[in-house]
């Protein structure tokens, strides 16, 4: 097909994951910066999405792609994980890819575990390059895909890591509950691998080898239709091989050459056909599948420029176990097949850790940044917990323990009340400060807390204080009040009701003041007053009595010589206090 018209599709697909938030990621592990490969596909380097870890280039002689040829190796914890955002309930296929390349030049290729979303994968050996995928519906909001150390001197690494959204329709006979993971996808009879733009899902349909006796033939079709369930892209489909036709009476063999998997696992395979030439009245071409040398599917005849698909789901195989197509015998032409998928199922998908606690974890991973380095499931798969937690054995796990001391943690503690399987709480050693959270006593399945030599301030709460059953240390904590100690900086309890009494005795005080001045002003005047005046000015006395308690009053009083004497009271409501004197 025209390169313009898959360019097309491309920005058309671009246009609707955009539009519809579907993922479409590609991670180049151990590199820095981005670029777009020949398939238009952009790789980005993945120090946005991981920090642990060391950056490497595998030796010249090893290369095998530009984004296969850089990769990231982890030392230290027991897993470490990339963790992508998708949403819950989402159908996705993972990818990951892995080349050795004698990067450490010790010739000593690891073993190691690979794990997603809290469920066991595959052990990765990494002598040879290899690429592994997974197809499975999300019971999370992420994507998590972690490596994980099983012995000492083995260390896990990852070279590339791809995620991409599906239609949830697409292998939807497995429902949610299983993951697929890809041992085959091939198309019969093509020169080169396809994959998108020409596979909107990105999904890698490898050439085939084809044994003696087959021929490849092309489709004279010019437009193929692909409406089937798992929705195969119409370039694997514009080939196939088939037998001569002087030979049509001959079978097809479709060994299983290569299963990545154990056997204990049972398969999952699509097989799709479509007609290459457009048959006259009177031809057919007409075969059965058979597995074993037994018969096993109805007559099979495959439609011209569209494609039937053949599916077998949950079926116990090996690599002895044989498939054939055998033509019927009223066929006038020989079997074909076009491609083929084959997945083993994988075990039942974990629901993951308790939600409440995760959202638990996450508030001390947002606190935290020296928490915030380890990802994946916090529990599963066992025994590859957090270092920092314990968890339960139940289905869906619980955290019981908090095992965070010495891990230089500094500021509050953020509220991780919905974790209510917590037997031990251990944050000794750090600087934590501000008060203790009062929810941290109502946890009911608490037995032990130890909160020594922190920061912590203010007083133990009561939820806590008063728990006989609860063993918990606090000690090392300056600024913390406790039975027998009061708080720092904020003296003894007589010292800190001091505002209170001041609050309530100065406006009395200040009431009490303004009266005595005012009796104090009034036996001033009596006693200035000469016995013989008293009834003559009673009247005048009187107003300048009242009119002193007004503030300052003047006035002039005549005597019976007519002489003018002037008189001034100068007083206050209260007595003015200056610097602790009465003036």
């Amino acid at each position: 097909m025209d390169n313009h018209l898959w360019l097309l599709i491309h920005l058309l697909t671009i246009c609707i994951m955009s539009v519809s938030g579907e993922v479409f990621v590609s991670i180049d592990c151990g590199a820095s910066g981005s670029f777009t490969d020949e398939n238009t596909i952009v790789w980005k380097g993945d120090s946005d999405l991981i920090s642990n870890g060391v950056t490497y280039a595998v030796q010249s002689n090893y290369t095998v792609s530009r984004v296969m040829d850089t990769l990231r190796a982890f030392t230290t914890r027991k897993k470490n994980c990339y963790s992508i955002e998708a949403t819950q309930g989402e159908k996705v296929l993972v990818r990951a890819g892995f080349n050795y390349g004698n990067y450490d030049r010790k010739s000593n290729p690891p073993n190691f575990d690979l794990h997603f979303n809290g469920n066991f994968w595959i052990t990765v050996n990494s002598s040879q390059v290899k690429v592994y995928e997974a197809i499975y519906v999300l019971k999370k909001k992420v994507v998590s895909v972690c490596v994980a150390q099983t012995n000492p001197n083995q260390i896990p690494f990852i070279s590339t890591l791809e995620v991409r959204s599906l239609d949830i329709q697409v292998y939807g006979n497995m429902g949610t509950n299983y993951a697929l993971f890809t041992n085959i996808r091939t198309a019969y009879a093509v020169n080169e691998s396809i994959r998108f733009p020409k596979d909107p899902y990105d999904r890698i349909w490898w050439p085939a080898v084809i044994g003696d006796g087959l021929i490849n033939v092309t489709t004279d079709a010019t437009l193929i239709n692909v409406d089937v369930p798992d929705n195969p892209p119409p370039a694997v489909l514009e080939n196939g091989i088939s037998i001569p036709i002087e030979n049509r009476t001959n079978i097809i063999n479709l060994g299983l050459t290569i299963i990545d998997y154990p056997a204990r696992y049972p398969i999952y395979i699509n097989w799709y056909f479509s007609e290459v030439i457009k048959l006259n009245p009177g031809e057919i071409r007409s075969f059965r599948i058979y597995i074993d040398n037994v018969a096993f599917s109805l007559p099979i005849v495959p439609p011209f420029g569209n494609v039937t698909q053949y599916f077998i789901s949950n079926l116990t195989a090996t690599l002895d176990t044989n498939f054939s197509l055998y033509p019927i015998g009223d066929s006038t032409y020989p079997p074909l097949i076009n491609a083929a998928e084959l997945f083993s199922i994988s075990d039942p998908l974990t629901n993951g850790t308790n939600n409440d606690d995760v959202e638990g974890l996450s508030s001390l991973q947002l606190a935290f940044r020296s928490l915030q380095e380890w990802g994946g499931d916090p529990c599963l798969p066992a025994p590859y917990s957090w270092e920092w937690i314990v968890c339960n054995n139940e289905p869906t796990p619980r955290v019981t323990s908090l095992l965070l001391n010495s891990f230089n943690l500094s500021g509050p503690l953020p509220d991780f009340s919905n974790m209510t399987a917590l037997e031990i709480i251990d944050f000794h050693n750090n600087s934590l400060t501000g008060p203790i959270p009062s929810f941290i006593g109502t946890l009911p399945n608490l037995k032990q807390i130890n909160l020594a030599d922190n920061q912590f301030s203010g007083s133990i709460p009561r939820s806590l204080s008063r728990n006989s059953k609860l063993n918990l240390s606090v000690a090392g904590n300056p600024l913390l009040c406790t039975n027998d100690k009061s708080c720092p900086g904020s003296g003894n309890s007589k010292t800190s009701k001091l505002p209170i009494i001041l609050g309530i005795t100065i406006p009395i005080l200040f009431i009490f003041c303004i009266i005595l001045g005012v009796l104090i002003v009034r036996h001033r005047r009596k006693a200035s007053v000469p016995p013989n005046s008293v009834s003559g000015n009673m009247s005048h006395r009187a107003n300048a009595t009242t009119s002193a308690t007004r503030g300052i009053t003047q006035f002039d009083n005549s005597d019976d010589n007519g002489d003018n004497d002037e008189e001034r009271f100068y007083s206050s409501p209260a007595p003015l206090l200056v610097g602790g004197r009465s003036t």
